[in-house]
């Protein structure tokens, strides 16, 4: 499969997993405990599959790529809770899916960082504003965590939602860059 169109379709699993886990994760869609978790459960393991093969789409060594192999691997802890501990809610689940989250945000910044070095103008603005928005929201995910598991649940884990939805938002219009970005990258080598 060419380079570009596994970024293209990484970026396109991330955000249906990214979709698919902030669904099950909204106490708004009043799914039972089992339903949660298979939606949390599916959904980060799409991430993880879709930032693995962005990350394997990148032509060599670069800060994109640690970027979403730390963004993979931050969803792939989460999944580890989640199936470690099913729909249990431990302490310790609560423990390694907030240090999945913050894997997953610090993987956002590294890649925003590599934003800013890209020497393809388009979707640079969407994959900087797409990026930023996934750190903040894992981030916040990762406090809302904290909150709860340390009893401070005044906001009723209203700040994971949030965070979850912050994401969703960056992970939308990153993926809208990453097509922009890729499809003139496909057009440069086509007139080569």
């Amino acid at each position: 499969m060419d380079s570009h169109w596994k970024e293209i379709i990484g970026s396109s699993l991330s955000t249906i997993g990214t979709i698919q886990a902030d669904v099950g994760s909204t106490p708004q869609f009043h799914f039972n405990q089992n339903q949660s978790y298979q939606w949390r459960l599916i959904g980060n393991v799409l991430q993880a599959l879709g930032s693995a093969l962005s990350a394997d789409g990148q032509g060599g060594p670069s800060l994109e790529r640690l970027g979403d192999n730390t963004q993979a691997a931050g969803n792939s802890t989460v999944i580890t809770g989640l199936l470690l501990y099913g729909t249990s809610d431990t302490e310790s689940e609560q423990k390694i899916i907030i240090s999945g989250n913050w894997i997953q945000a610090l993987g956002s910044f590294t890649a925003l960082a590599d934003e800013f070095f890209d020497s393809t103008e388009e979707g640079r603005a969407e994959n900087i504003i797409g990026n930023l928005l996934q750190g903040i929201g894992n981030a916040l995910q990762a406090l809302s965590g904290v909150q709860v598991l340390y009893g401070n649940n005044i906001y009723q884990g209203q700040l994971g939602v949030a965070g979850s939805w912050i994401q969703t938002a960056g992970s939308v219009i990153a993926l809208i860059g990453e097509f922009l970005e890729e499809s003139e990258e496909m057009r440069l080598d086509i007139n080569e």
